[in-house]
């Protein structure tokens, strides 16, 4: 089957061609470095990573270039490390090392090249200046305006077609900066000039820095070239943000398109509410990984990867507790069908399946069916690491539960062939208590129709 991909941009599924074969690229909006990335920051690091892993199977891992930018200039980067006492290179450096640890974690790949926006001012810059003598773009000179540069958004006719919305709708829907120097209400700004206490550098039009969507166009460009494959973020970043860099990329190069296809994922809430501090419910994936703040235990990556993953891309997804244990019990049945198995190659059912616009819970019941099945093991194991799942070894995979739950390996043994001997003299009151003893441990038993007694690590009091 061949990929097949929905694209914002034409509003339906289509066939995925890639402009040269050899070299097919990717670019995603990555973070903007002044805190802790939450967990709906981690579902397009997660969506894309699974596009990258499937577009190395099918291409050759050489013939892909993934580029996801690192915002390390930015109005909330300044105000944060005013707040914290810090310098900005203090506070983006330390995020950013936090941000690369906590998605290691979520077993991600590193992305081809990870530009910063502070590496690429000259492109910035050399962006702006095409733009402005294309007509596209102005620098106003009255009314307070000195030192900026704005986009003129009705220089570009079909502006607001990644959004579909007529500009007087994206101009209503938006909180729009209110500015004499404008020509019109939607014109969005390209360069500002910064304070002196601010970070700045030296332009056409003075000391100044870039407007946040400018930073994607440059990156991009210099990575990627004027056109590329495929363009991905999250569904909250059509517009302003995609909107503005299909304009700048466009308009600056003359190209009809600045990537051929535009992927987004779908909203993230907690336990059925949106997530916000003021909830008391904004969590961090730092927080899933090392706390007990969320389900009351600390979570391995794997869990909230396959967690994310049970809901496709484009849909919203309820971030549960409910969720993470059932995941987790996935992974355990999983790593334990694994042990001693060869790896093969994925399975041609498991490839249509994720083929079809990342369908991830299509390819988990598939999945399913290849774990539970002797002779499709190695298949399904093949399978699950092209999602990026039972990377490690099966038995490192037991013995990090066993320390989680704080479980001795050997005294369980210990304790179910105490309650074997139990059965079969039928003294079921010692083989209860054998049992209930073991729950209270973590340890949730399940008696095989050969006689044996299999045992995994669950939930404390938990049978």
């Amino acid at each position: 089957m061949a990929l097949r991909l929905y694209n914002t941009l034409t509003r339906r599924k289509d066939d995925f061609s890639p402009l040269d074969p050899e070299r097919v690229r990717l670019y995603v909006c990555g973070p903007t470095v002044y805190d802790r990335a939450h967990i709906g920051n981690a579902r397009p690091v997660i969506v894309f990573d699974v596009l990258f892993r499937l577009l190395r199977h099918l291409y050759g891992a050489d013939h892909v270039v993934y580029a996801r930018n690192i915002t390390d200039i930015d109005d909330k980067i300044i105000d944060r490390a005013a707040e914290r006492g810090i310098t900005i290179r203090e506070l983006t450096e330390g995020t950013a090392r936090g941000f690369a640890e906590d998605v290691d974690a979520l077993g991600c790949l590193r992305p081809t090249v990870e530009p910063r926006a502070t590496d690429h001012i000259p492109e910035m810059i050399a962006v702006v200046e095409r733009l402005v003598a294309g007509g596209h773009a102005y620098a106003p000179t009255e009314d307070g305006g000195a030192g900026h540069v704005l986009f003129a958004v009705g220089s570009m006719p079909d502006y607001g077609r990644l959004s579909n919305r007529t500009l007087d709708e994206m101009v209503a829907g938006a909180r729009v900066e209110v500015a004499p120097y404008k020509r019109a209400d939607g014109d969005f700004v390209l360069w500002k000039p910064s304070a002196l206490h601010e970070p700045g550098w030296d332009s056409p039009w003075g000391r100044g820095r870039p407007g946040w969507h400018l930073e994607c166009s440059a990156m991009s460009w210099k990575h990627l070239g004027e056109t590329f494959d495929i363009h991905g973020g999250g569904l909250d970043l059509i517009f302003p943000h995609h909107e503005n860099e299909l304009a700048q990329s466009c308009c600056a190069f003359h190209r009809p398109v600045m990537a051929q296809v535009w992927m987004h994922n779908g909203f993230l809430q907690v336990e059925g509410q949106k997530m916000s501090k003021s909830l008391g419910n904004f969590v961090t994936i730092r927080d899933l990984l090392g706390t007990e703040s969320f389900g009351g235990r600390r979570w391995p990556g794997e869990v909230l990867r396959l967690a994310m993953l049970r809901t496709h891309y484009r849909q919203p997804i309820d971030w549960t507790a409910k969720a993470l244990e059932e995941s987790e019990r996935t992974l355990d049945r999983w790593y334990a069908a694994a042990e001693g198995v060869a790896p093969g190659e994925p399975a041609q059912g498991f490839l249509d399946e994720l083929s079809d616009d990342l369908n991830t819970p299509g390819a988990i019941a598939t999945l399913h069916g290849l774990m539970g099945e002797s002779n499709t093991r190695g298949a399904g194991i093949a399978s699950a690491r092209l999602l990026g799942l039972l990377q490690a070894a099966p038995s490192d995979w037991a013995a990090r539960r066993e320390a989680e739950a704080g479980v001795d390996a050997a005294a369980v043994e210990t304790l179910i062939a105490e309650r074997l001997a139990a059965r079969r003299e039928k003294r079921w009151a010692d083989s209860d208590r054998i049992r209930g003893e073991l729950a209270a441990l973590g340890v949730v038993l399940k008696d095989n129709k050969d006689g044996t007694t299999s045992w995994d690590v669950g939930r404390k009091g938990t049978a």
